[in-house]
């Protein structure tokens, strides 16, 4: 369980909260969610969630240690923009687990880290939090995690997978969510074409 101060605005985060789930809670027929632009209030409510569920220290399959320094999330935390772009991937990547997508939904998420590591711009911190923030996304969209208000504080838990809601996707909706998918991989860099360059050059 994950707990967010009220010096934070419970009741900010919850109202923001529900407003973005009713954009992006997948019914699945998310072309128009997906075109609705989040508010900054709702990107910001998943951004501390993001901060609050990320480790002090991370090692990835590379090996190299991450150490995240909890006291300054201003120098880890990513600008608003980027944090909405992996808010809206994150999205997709739900859409793409609750139609079972799962090549579809992994590609999606490669390629979201991909841009953002090619681009330069990012400290290791900063792209495990990228990563945390998809995450994060994931789970709230897919009914991983709920959220309630306790006391003054938003209290962030995992819900028991047996009580997980389930949804139907009908094959009109999962044919909209893979060329959704499809489009965002194609708009720039992907891991695929990346792989082939890297093979050429050998």
């Amino acid at each position: 369980m994950f707990k967010i101060g009220a010096g934070i605005g419970a009741g900010v985060m919850c109202a923001a909260a529900m407003a973005l789930l009713s954009v992006g809670t997948v019914s699945v027929d998310s072309a128009a969610a997906q075109e609705k632009d989040l508010s900054d209030k709702s990107v910001r409510v998943l951004m501390r969630w993001a901060w609050t569920m990320l480790p002090e220290k991370f090692t990835p399959p590379s090996g190299k240690t991450i150490v995240v320094d909890k006291k300054k999330p201003q120098e880890v935390e990513v600008p608003l923009d980027t944090a909405r772009e992996t808010v809206k991937v994150g999205n997709l990547s739900a859409q793409a687990q609750l139609c079972n997508l799962l090549e579809e939904q992994q590609a999606n998420y490669e390629t979201l880290m991909l841009r953002q590591k090619t681009s330069g711009k990012w400290s290791d911190q900063q792209m495990l939090y990228i990563q945390k923030l998809h995450q994060v996304t994931v789970m709230i969209m897919t009914g991983k995690i709920t959220i309630t208000e306790k006391e003054g504080d938003v209290v962030v838990a995992k819900r028991d997978a047996k009580t997980n809601p389930s949804q139907q996707c009908s094959d009109d909706n999962r044919t909209k969510v893979k060329a959704q998918i499809t489009t965002y991989i194609n708009s720039g860099p992907s891991p695929k074409a990346e792989a082939m360059k890297a093979s050429a050059k050998k």
